[in-house]
């Protein structure tokens, strides 16, 4: 091609095609160096025979046929000149080649990498032409790659109807046994190809033959949503109701496709939404986890409490989990309970023993689903980790404050990892001044922080019942450092406490140690002490009553003062914030 060294003269159409042939130029060469840098000790013939084929010279192909030796040698892959030929798309290339046959080229020599055939190849390209003359000259249609894929499997997930039906024509075994005991049939049902599903159908396809895992063409065809494959495989004599080796049934894979087409003709031909599989999922289950919500509409009033029970799991926990929010409020309109408790078998398969709904929604940080789960009357003290423990320490503040506002225990004990004297949520927090404060504000039990057996004269018997007290906490030396400003902030909350001997030592040592002095040698102001007292009389339940302390019983600046609003730092903007 002559060189263009203007584009003054042409038009865009010719510079495009210009630009086209470059392009094909380049690749033709990539390939051919590829081919060459891959041979071990290329000779000139090998050289000359891979350039005819990646440039498709079937002229100099045929003059180099009498160097039989260059179409015998593999490159470092195990490729042969045979399987690059049916690789591309030239037929003639590849026939002309195969002339070379009556000198001992076999047609079922396998690449090293990948164990390809020269006709695996050629399918995987989708090349009919050349699949056409590979089954002409002989090649098995049987022999797979070395995963134990069939070229009519290849076929198949290729889509290719003619290629298909040329392979089954020349005797492919359309039941072959594939990778995992695949076979076409589960290719076509997955790829969704009707033609190709009637075609192995009509020449031996089985419709109930289950892969490694159980699984049949109609549990494949239901799991990808393909209704009219669905539809035929049923008509052909497929089980409704047939099992996995999970017990994963075909309309849970379909629930989980979320094609109500699929799950409705599945239904219209008998098949059961309280079968549960080996977990004890049911259909709904699956529905709700992949927030299939039309199919969980369909699948609400013929799932029985009876099989819900027995699963050991609410569908309302697996819409929580994945946050799904319009099927969470589908399944609670439905009367389902929204504080149904896992069952020990699954609870077991979560590290923190979980059991409500709830703590899959707080957990996962999603206020939407937490606030339908509360309003809808969620408990906030059913899991053996508390839902506010979570927020706390996850310092999601939004989420404490609807928890709290939800009337969650501030004052809750976690034992299982450290059983404290002092109620759990602070030693989440003690970075964090400003959940510390959101907590102490709610009414969290600070006394219980200051209470311990160091200077009881010998009285005590070290801890009791192995409790860890604050003051032991304080003392790691990983904490040390935070006691004075824990400390500080712990006594805008209290009227008078005893600092014992153990944590003083570790006090003096803290720059906030002569405030804290100052405070506990000194009578405190009577509107401090009046706080504490009014507080103490309403009880934590009234303060946490927006009823109680929006009514005219209390002025807004009397109010404001009773929950100590100005040491609400997180109301006061993330500038407050640590």
């Amino acid at each position: 091609m002559a060189v263009m060294n203007s584009h003054d003269n042409y038009d865009e159409e010719e510079l495009n095609d210009y630009i086209t042939q470059l392009s094909i130029q380049d690749s033709c060469l990539d390939a051919f160096l590829k081919s060459t840098a891959s041979l071990k000790a290329p000779t000139e013939e090998n050289i000359q025979v891979l350039a005819a084929i990646e440039q498709g010279d079937v002229l100099l192909l045929r003059k180099m046929l009498s160097h039989t030796f260059a179409f015998m040698k593999p490159d470092s892959q195990g490729w042969l000149p045979l399987h690059r030929a049916a690789s591309q798309p030239i037929c003639e290339v590849l026939e002309t080649i195969l002339r070379l046959k009556a000198h001992g080229l076999s047609l079922e020599e396998r690449t090293t990498t990948g164990g390809e055939t020269a006709l695996t190849l050629a399918t995987t390209a989708g090349l009919v032409q050349n699949v056409k003359v590979l089954l002409h000259h002989g090649a098995s249609p049987h022999q797979t790659n070395s995963k134990n894929e069939s070229p009519l499997l290849l076929a198949v997930r290729g889509g290719s109807y003619e290629m298909a039906h040329t392979l089954v024509a020349n005797g492919a075994w359309v039941e072959q046994v594939c990778g995992k005991n695949w076979t076409a049939t589960h290719e076509a049902a997955k790829t969704g190809n009707v033609d190709i599903l009637m075609l192995l159908l009509r020449n031996g396809g089985r419709v109930n033959h289950k892969d490694a895992a159980g699984v049949t063409p109609l549990a494949v065809a239901a799991e990808h949503g393909h209704v009219q494959v669905a539809e035929i495989l049923l008509n052909c004599g497929s089980r409704v109701n047939s099992q996995a080796l999970n017990g994963e049934s075909v309309l849970l894979e379909a629930s989980g496709s979320g094609n109500t087409a699929c799950i409705k003709l599945l239904l219209d031909n008998g098949a059961n939404p309280n079968l549960p599989c080996s977990t004890g999922q049911l259909p709904i289950h699956k529905a709700a986890y992949t927030g299939h919500y039309d199919a969980v509409k369909m699948l609400i009033p013929i799932t029985t409490k009876r099989a819900i029970k027995e699963a050991g799991r609410s569908p309302v926990h697996s819409a929580a989990e994945r946050g799904h929010a319009n099927c969470l409020r589908l399944l609670l309109a439905s009367g389902l309970d929204v504080n149904y408790r896992l069952n020990t078998r699954n609870s077991e398969n979560y590290r923190d023993l979980r059991k409500s709904a709830l703590y899959f929604a707080v957990s996962n940080g999603d206020m939407e689903c937490t606030k339908i789960l509360l309003a809808a009357g969620a408990k906030t003290d059913l899991d053996p980790l508390s839902c506010l423990l979570v927020a706390v320490r996850s310092s999601r503040y939004e989420m404490v404050k609807l928890l709290l506002a939800a009337k969650a225990d501030v004052n809750s004990y976690f034992t299982v990892v450290s059983d404290t004297m002092f109620p759990t949520a602070l030693q989440y927090c003690l970075k964090d001044e400003a959940m510390m404060r959101l907590l102490l504000n709610n009414g969290y039990k600070v006394e219980r922080c200051f209470q311990c057996h160091h200077d009881d004269n010998g009285e005590s018997e070290g801890a009791v019942d192995g409790k860890i007290y604050f003051c032991e906490l304080m003392s790691l030396c990983c904490l040390m450092h935070l006691s004075g400003h824990v400390v500080r902030t712990l006594l805008d909350y209290v009227s008078s406490v005893h600092v014992c001997s153990k944590l003083r030592l570790i006090l003096a040592k803290q720059p906030e140690w002569p405030e804290i002095c100052e405070i506990l040698s000194n009578p405190h102001s009577l509107g401090h002490l009046c706080r504490l007292v009014i507080r103490k009389r309403l009880t934590l339940k009234k303060l946490n009553n927006p009823e109680i302390m929006n009514s005219c019983i209390f002025p807004p600046r009397l109010k404001r003062f009773i929950l100590y609003e100005e040491l609400d730092l997180y109301s006061q903007g993330p500038e407050c914030i640590m």
